[in-house]
Formats: C-alpha cells, structure tokens, sequence
C-alpha cells in the first residue's frame, strides 16, 4: 500500500461509515478490523470512565466512542495517554447531544486523575509541594454525580479538590475550602508557606494573628502527614 492509501486504511477502521471503503479491499474482511479497533478502544475508555459511562445509554455511549474515534487525531502512541486524549476531546471538540449532562467533560477529567496520579513517574520531594499533589477546582460537585445525583445546573460555588499520591502509592482525594485550594495552589507555584499566609490574610480580610498561623499550621502538618508537602529542606 501506499502512503495515501495507509492514511485511508486507518481513516476507515476510525470511522467505517464517514470513510469510503479502499478498492480491492474485502468489506467482511475490514469489518473484522474495524470491530477489533473500535471493541478495544471502548472497552479501554469504559474501565477508565466508569461513572460516565453508567451515565449514558448503550446507544449513547456508542456514538460518542465512535465520534472520539473518528475526530480526534491522537497526538500519543502510549495506549495509557488515550484517556488524556478522550478528556481533552471533551473539553475542545465535543459536539454536545440534546441530552448529554452539561457537567460530562468535568467528570470525565475528575475520573482520568485517578489513572493519571497512579502512572506518573514523579517522586516525592525533600522539601515543597508533592509534584504528585493537584489541586483541582469544578464547577460541579464532581465526586458525588452518579446515577443517583444527576444535578441540572451547578452550585453556586465550586467544588475545589486535592488529589495525590502517597509514599504507600494510594491515590487519595479530600475536598478542599476555597481557602486551602488557594493555599494550595500557591504551595504547588513554589511560594513560601509564610508568604502565601500573609498575603492570603491580606486578601481575604483575615486578620494575621497567632490563632491564624496556629490553624494554617495544623493544616500544613496535616499535608505533610499525607505527603502533600513538606518543609522546606534546611
């Protein structure tokens, strides 16, 4: 086969009934490659999007496998990065159904951190914030959706998150105050701890007494028990 014709072979087994059929080639024998191609890629986006997947029918389902397999143009060879490729997908180039939940694309990006975290070749640091710690905010209460709870429009204030993994290797997940998600994500930027709790004080009218640093110091020592961060090496 020739190059153009390669790119159509793919193109085909991505979307059998967008891309015509190559000339010469068997329409039984493709159709064995295209459900090979298209029963692997969903069985893999089903186990890692469960929640989601138990959101939407079995014909709803398909169809947007289908769609992903046939729009996105995956920038990954690592069978482990497609999850990645699915969620960004989602934020950039889904077309929406009239009955698709409005928070999918959130829930598909808070069920990949789990995998994420878990593959992830970073290590835990002598001093700072955990490169395996991700501070994470939505406008849906993420955690919770499920068959059971399925709101229509999001809470006034958004769900703020912290992801990480431990020296045990669990992925972990807590919910956050705005306060400690803003602390956080300071904390991951690289800014002293001290510096980040004056100018957190400045900016949410606290005042920066002892019963103030007394509480962000239990926090602190909280997220170094779970190996969230740790004091700077000295």
């Amino acid at each position: 086969m020739s190059q153009s014709d390669l790119a159509r072979f793919a193109a085909r087994i991505r979307d059998p009934e967008g891309v015509a059929l190559l000339p010469g080639i068997n329409s039984e024998r493709m159709r064995v490659y295209e459900q090979l191609f298209f029963n692997n890629l969903e069985g893999f986006l089903a186990s890692g999007f469960p929640v989601l997947r138990s959101l939407l029918s079995d014909e709803r389902w398909q169809r947007l496998v289908r769609a992903f397999l046939g729009q996105c143009r995956c920038r990954t060879p690592y069978f482990l990065q497609i999850g990645e490729e699915f969620v960004v997908w989602l934020e950039e180039g889904f077309v929406a159904e009239a009955d698709d939940p409005a928070f999918l694309a959130e829930l598909a990006h808070y069920e990949r951190v789990e995998l994420a975290l878990d593959v992830s070749t970073n290590e835990l640091p002598a001093g700072g914030w955990s490169p395996l710690a991700w501070p994470l905010a939505y406008a849906w209460p993420v955690q919770r959706l499920g068959r059971d709870y399925r709101p229509l429009v999001p809470p006034p204030e958004p769900t703020c998150l912290l992801a990480w993994r431990d020296r045990d290797d669990r992925v972990r997940f807590q919910q956050l105050s705005a306060f400690a998600y803003h602390l956080a994500l300071r904390l991951q930027a690289g800014e002293p701890s001290h510096e980040a709790l004056l100018d957190l004080a400045e900016s949410n009218g606290l005042s920066a007494d002892t019963h103030y640093f007394a509480n962000a110091r239990m926090l602190l020592d909280e997220w170094q028990r779970q190996d969230i961060w740790f004091p700077p090496a000295t």
